[in-house]
């Protein structure tokens, strides 16, 4: 990752400012001041043609509103296959959900294309520019005219599966969208897919045929190769290389015992994607996987570092290693072991690229074309390792001072991975402080290396050592006042004072899943002459996410609520019972908070959808009146 990414993954976190200020800014609005899903983006079926299996279709997304563009899937209901192609190029908006992401406005028509197919099942996503974030939306189409009938607006969350695919983008942008900055017409270059986002490798992979994909693998994996992810394999292939004194030959069969298995290993990778499909999606945001994966990178940073020496047991080693026991440069089994283990352990970390060809993959359902395109990565990813390895045998220079500094910088780059990692699954100042230690240490390890070398050409070197060091230092001291931001990690240092008050907590939700459970809670409180407020949000709801950093945490909100029931409906993938409670009270989607008073009944006029500060949060519950006080 280096200097630079680390800085670029620490002021990521500016992405926040133009929600924050969008929610802060935002005026009180009713449920009616938004379109249902139906009205919002209006499906047009504008042909059908059964025989050649396509359809053309059109969307009218309404003024205010937008389709992301990587959230259209289509599925074969009957068996098939099914593809989208035609999707305009749209504008890019930062999405604190998405990341930076495509959307669409105003009139987008596309086609879909279906193999033994008649009944196709579409998806979509959009939101409003108000701050509302609708459900994921489906319709099935007969291809044959007899309409099976569509998904109301608060269908079941759209989980693309085997068989689904999108194609690459081929009409002009959409005529009246505003002007922003949009992507370029033309397939991405192959030099540039390395740094693309998966929807767009995805869009790019569906645009080209089989013959030139795989070629194309190959390219990606040569590119690959020479990004901060794999450039540990190096000193790790190159340690077994020139550790022992081999010879080109004997080197030549270790590099290629080491490449060979990474590349069947991203091959089983791709026969799994294949067979899994939209199964593997979830399991990859799974905080188990995402924790099991940081701790992994921490284990090899400090292999890095020469903490412990990462090998298989003595046993278990002495019994593979049988068959290399008289090569000298090393052993084909313990090569072929590391080889197979790098390529699990750098695969996380090439999140863009793996995670499109992943996607791309689950999607054909192919699993020989699976297999061969990640075989074709793989092979990519180890044609520079191999010449390395096989010629730096005689070429580059033996191990010593200069392998331990590259081992070192390698190490702090897997450490910086494994926190940004985590950092999806832990909170804001255990990050942050997990960030201050690494800079710290960083900073003390440039320090101490400039000491080493000649004063005078080493002050660059040292004087990026002490700012890495204060700044850590500086993040150290923010994370211990409770602060979350990199880029001002002393916002919170004034509640250290004894005068101020201790940082805030955050509104404490109790889930719900139904209607039986509202209703016993509304009965609850009703007994105990209560308020309820109900809050709906989702993972993948924008706007949610600002409110809960910024308004649920407000000292004037938390005393307002002291004496209310507060419950939350979280419709990441809404169940049906979820659905039907939506349906019950007429909510479009999170964010929407619901208050009731005392007698259990809603106060409809007090009812927020779509962003909102903290002000209209309170002005809601002052309309909430209840004999025993509170709102």
């Amino acid at each position: 990752m280096g200097f630079a990414g680390l800085i670029r993954r620490l002021a990521a976190g500016s992405r926040w400012l133009v929600p924050v200020l969008l929610v802060l800014l935002a005026a009180p609005l009713q449920a009616s001041d938004f379109l249902q899903p139906e009205q919002a983006f209006r499906l047009q079926i504008l042909q059908r043609d059964a025989a050649a299996g396509e359809l053309q279709l059109r969307f009218d997304i309404a003024e205010g509103y937008y389709l992301y563009r990587d959230q259209f899937a289509a599925r074969p209901v009957d068996g098939g296959q099914a593809s989208i192609s035609g999707l305009p190029e749209g504008e890019m908006l930062e999405d604190l959900t998405f990341g930076l992401t495509e959307i669409l406005r105003g009139s987008v028509q596309f086609a879909v294309h279906s193999q033994d197919a008649t009944l196709i099942e579409l998806g979509w996503q959009g939101c409003a520019e108000g701050g509302l974030c609708y459900q994921p939306q489906q319709q099935r189409i007969d291809l044959t005219g007899n309409e099976a009938g569509a998904a109301d607006a608060l269908s079941a969350l759209w989980t693309p599966s085997t068989g689904l695919s999108l194609a690459s983008p081929v009409a002009p942008a959409v005529a009246d969208a505003p002007a922003a900055p949009a992507m370029p017409a033309a397939a991405p270059s192959l030099s540039s897919i390395s740094q693309a986002n998966d929807s767009q490798i995805v869009s790019w992979l569906h645009s080209s045929s089989l013959w030139l994909t795989l070629p194309a693998f190959f390219v990606l994996g040569l590119a690959l190769t020479f990004t901060p992810c794999v450039l540990p394999m190096v000193p790790i292939l190159s340690s077994m290389v020139l550790g022992r004194g081999a010879s080109t030959r004997q080197a030549l069969i270790l590099s290629t015992a080491f490449v060979l298995p990474m590349a069947l290993t991203y091959a089983a990778l791709g026969a799994l994607a294949a067979l899994l499909g939209a199964q593997l999606q979830a399991a990859l945001q799974n905080i188990w996987v995402i924790g099991a994966f940081g701790m992994v990178f921490l284990l090899l940073a400090l292999a890095m570092f020469g903490i412990y020496t990462l090998q298989l047991p003595a046993l278990l080693r002495s019994r593979l290693d049988a068959l290399g026991r008289d090569t000298r440069g090393g052993t084909l089994v313990g090569a072929a072991a590391m080889g197979t283990l790098s390529a699990l352990l750098v695969g996380p970390c090439m999140t863009a690229p793996l995670a499109g060809v992943l996607l791309y993959v689950a999607q054909t359902g192919n699993v020989s074309i699976g297999t061969g395109l990640l075989f074709s990565m793989g092979l990519g990813m180890g044609v520079p390792l191999l010449i390395i390895g096989t010629l730096g045998a005689r070429w580059l220079p033996r191990p010593g001072a200069w392998m331990d500094i590259v081992r070192g910088g390698f190490g702090f780059a897997l450490l910086a991975t494994g926190i940004w990692m985590l950092a999806r699954v832990l909170p804001e100042p255990v990050i942050l402080a997990l960030w201050g230690v690494l800079l710290v240490a960083l900073g003390l390890s440039l320090v101490h290396l400039a000491m080493q070398r000649q004063p005078a050409s080493m002050l660059l070197l040292r004087t990026l050592g002490v700012v890495l060091g204060v700044w850590g230092a500086a993040q150290l001291l923010g994370a211990a006042a409770g602060s979350g931001d990199p880029l001002r990690p002393l916002a919170g240092v004034g509640k250290l004072s004894p005068a101020a008050p201790a940082p805030v907590s955050a509104l404490a939700f109790e889930q719900i899943s139904d209607l039986d459970q509202l209703h016993r809670h509304l009965h609850q409180a009703r007994q105990q002459g209560q308020a309820v407020m109900v809050d709906f949000t989702a993972d993948w709801c924008v706007y949610c996410k600002v409110i809960e950093k910024q308004v649920y945490t407000a000292p004037e909100v938390l005393d307002g609520t002291m004496d209310a029931v507060l419950l939350q409906v979280d419709v990441t993938r809404a169940s049906a019972a979820q659905r039907a409670l939506l349906r019950q009270f007429e909510v479009i989607g999170p964010p929407t908070v619901m208050l009731f008073d005392p007698r259990g009944e809603e106060q409809r006029q007090a009812r927020l959808v779509g962003a909102f500060g903290e002000q209209q949060l309170l002005d809601s519950l002052a309309r909430v009146t209840y004999t025993n006080g509170g709102f």
